[in-house]
Formats: C-alpha cells, sequence, structure tokens
C-alpha cells in the first residue's frame, strides 16, 4: 500500500510539473546571449533553445555546429494541432512520398502526399531563418503572435530521410506578454514577391549588413512552399545551375546531403506571410554571392539574383 500510495504521489507530481512547463519554461529554461537574443543550437540533429518566449519582435542567433546545412522555419499550425499531432498526421505522408520520389516514382509520390490532413493547408509559415552551412551562424529578426509554433528543419539526409524526421522539430510556445522589441534598423531592404521575384533598392557591399526582407506577396509553388530568400557565398567552383536544382526539395538531388560544390550557406528568411517583414544580419566580404529562393527553377521566376562584392 505505501508503494502504490509513493508512486500515485510521484505521477501527481509529474502530472503537475508538465501542466506548468509552458508557464515557466520562460523563466527554467532561458539561453539568451548579451544581446538579449534568443539561441538555438544545432549539435546534430536538434534544436537547444527555449520552449516559451514573448510574442512580438523576437531576434534569434541560430548556431549550427552540426556537420549538415540546415534552417529554421516556424510553423503556426490550426488551433490544437500540437506536435503528436504532426508527428502521427503529417510526417508520415511526408516520409512516405520522399521515399518514393527516391526510388522515381513521382506519380505515388504525389498520391502519398495526398494523404495529408485536410486542414494542412491551414498551416502558415511564418519566418525563421535561411539556410545556413555546417560550422555557420544565422542571425534573424522575425515578428511572432501569441500561441503554440512548431519549429522544423526539413532538408534531408542523403537516402532522402527528412531532419524533422530525425529529431530536427520542437514545439516553440509564444505569450500573450509582449516582448516590448522593436525590429532593426536595415540599411538594405529586399523585397520579394512572385510577380517581380527578389529585388533591393541598393548596391551591396562589404563590410556588416542589416537587411529587410519583404513579403510583397506570397504563393504556394510545385514545392507545396512558398519563396523565401537564402544568402549564399559563390566559391570559383560553384555551378548555379546545380545550385537552382539543389533547392527544390522535391527534386531527388534537392535539398539534400552534400550541398552544392563550393557553396557557402550565410542564412536569410526562411518562408514569411504575405505582407510581412523579416530581418537578417550578416557581415560580407569580398567575392561573388547569391540571393535564391528554395522554389524550383528558381532562377525563371526571377527568384535568384547573383552580386559581386569587389
Amino acid at each position: 500500500m505505501k508503494t502504490n500510495l509513493l508512486t500515485l504521489l510521484f505521477l501527481a507530481l509529474l502530472i503537475s510539473c508538465k501542466s506548468d512547463k509552458k508557464e515557466n519554461s520562460n523563466q527554467s529554461n532561458t539561453i539568451k546571449t548579451k544581446d538579449n537574443t534568443i539561441e538555438v543550437v544545432t549539435n546534430v540533429m536538434d534544436f537547444v533553445s527555449v520552449d516559451t518566449i514573448k510574442s512580438g519582435w523576437n531576434t534569434f542567433k541560430y548556431i549550427n555546429k552540426s556537420k549538415e546545412p540546415h534552417f529554421i522555419l516556424f510553423d503556426d499550425y490550426p488551433d490544437g494541432k500540437t506536435l503528436d499531432t504532426i508527428k502521427a498526421k503529417v510526417m508520415p505522408p511526408f516520409d512516405k512520398g520522399m521515399a518514393l520520389i527516391m526510388n522515381g516514382d513521382m506519380d505515388a509520390a504525389i498520391a502519398a502526399f495526398g494523404e495529408l490532413p485536410a486542414w494542412f493547408p491551414e498551416v502558415k509559415f511564418v519566418g525563421g531563418t535561411g539556410l545556413i552551412s555546417p560550422g555557420m551562424t544565422a542571425t534573424t529578426t522575425t515578428k511572432l503572435e501569441p500561441g503554440l509554433h512548431i519549429m522544423e528543419c526539413y532538408v534531408k539526409m542523403a537516402n532522402g530521410m527528412f531532419h524533422v524526421s530525425m529529431g530536427m522539430v520542437k514545439e516553440l510556445y509564444v505569450l500573450d506578454e509582449d516582448s516590448g522589441n522593436q525590429p532593426p534598423k536595415a540599411d538594405i531592404n529586399i523585397t520579394l514577391s512572385s510577380t517581380e521575384g527578389i529585388t533591393y533598392d541598393k548596391p551591396i557591399t562589404k563590410g556588416k549588413h542589416i537587411f529587410s526582407v519583404h513579403y510583397k506577396d506570397q504563393t504556394v509553388y510545385e514545392n507545396f512552399v512558398g519563396h523565401d530568400v537564402n544568402l549564399v557565398k559563390l566559391g570559383d567552383n560553384a555551378n548555379l545551375e546545380e545550385l537552382e536544382v539543389w533547392m527544390n526539395w522535391m527534386d531527388p538531388k534537392g535539398l539534400i546531403t552534400p550541398i552544392p560544390t563550393d557553396v557557402t550557406f550565410l542564412g536569410g528568411v526562411n518562408n514569411g506571410m504575405p505582407g510581412s517583414t523579416h530581418y537578417f544580419e550578416t557581415e560580407l566580404d569580398s567575392g561573388k554571392y547569391a540571393f535564391i529562393s528554395e522554389v524550383p527553377n528558381a532562377n525563371s521566376k526571377g527568384l535568384l539574383k547573383t552580386f559581386t562584392i569587389e
């Protein structure tokens, strides 16, 4: 009887702790830098970060300590949908479909994606970082509304398995309380549009920059995602056609290890809602660069732009 009583007490305490987790996690699980940015670290296939943040403007410093390229995408799922829902209803169709793509059966893959729940089109992609190469850091500022969000990375391993299916998915609860933060002041302004592609308002020079990224509109492309902007440094042996193919996750060679030859991903801003503005920071030296969106045939859509810094 004594043992059973202790067991019940332990279970009650455990349940109580779990129920209080979101209320207290902004105090007990806080990883902040001296500049009050929110750190997110990937060591292997993980997101090590806070569980709870305040709403409004927040700056995320994403540190990739792994040997793979990654990004952070913030998803806003319909009310009542949790990480358990996603693992049960969303990830299996994508895993099944990607396996079929890797086997060369696109028709069967499209049918597999058709097994996604009817509410999946209601998911909103509300920002995050662009791609970063191993060992790199990306700093991005975005505005998040209160509620439960999902952090994910769906870059693929060499066998086609999504990183999200290997553990790179995490709940992030955004409180009603506003952070009180203001967005940074950008010195270069980028506009994304489905009709005009990627445009920016002044020449890009050597040194530190804060880019604003304004989503004039947004649309769903052939690979089920919208446009974003990824900053890439191009070495002498970089191949733009190879990079363009690689940016489409639905291609068997797309968004997969290894990354294209002589290419370094430096961050940017992930999918955003129409009318929203996001920010990213970087420091550039001399060389050739590109802005590119994660869409099929980015160049023909005006979503691949190169520039050179002397």
